[in-house]
């Protein structure tokens, strides 16, 4: 199942504002002695606007746009993600 787990802002060169959300698959684990337990997978991210975000390293995602052949780099402050 994937849950919706927060939503960053990145910006490009030019200062165009991206709006991300982060997903994490998230799968519970019913087996004893981990009854109840759920297990966290690698996150996932997509833009507001149902684009592909790749996370690139700590702070710079590459957002797929149509049009664009390589994907538009952008950046954040996040605390988390820098």
């Amino acid at each position: 199942m994937r849950q919706y787990e927060k939503t960053i802002i990145a910006f490009d060169e030019q200062g165009n504002e991206y709006v991300i959300d982060q997903y994490n698959d998230i799968r519970e684990i019913d087996t004893p002695p981990h009854g109840g337990a759920i297990h966290r997978g690698l996150p996932a991210f997509k833009t507001r606007d149902g684009h592909e975000v790749t996370l690139l390293g700590p702070g710079e995602f590459s957002v797929v746009v149509p049009g664009e052949e390589d994907g538009v780099k952008v950046w954040t402050h996040d605390p988390e993600h820098v």
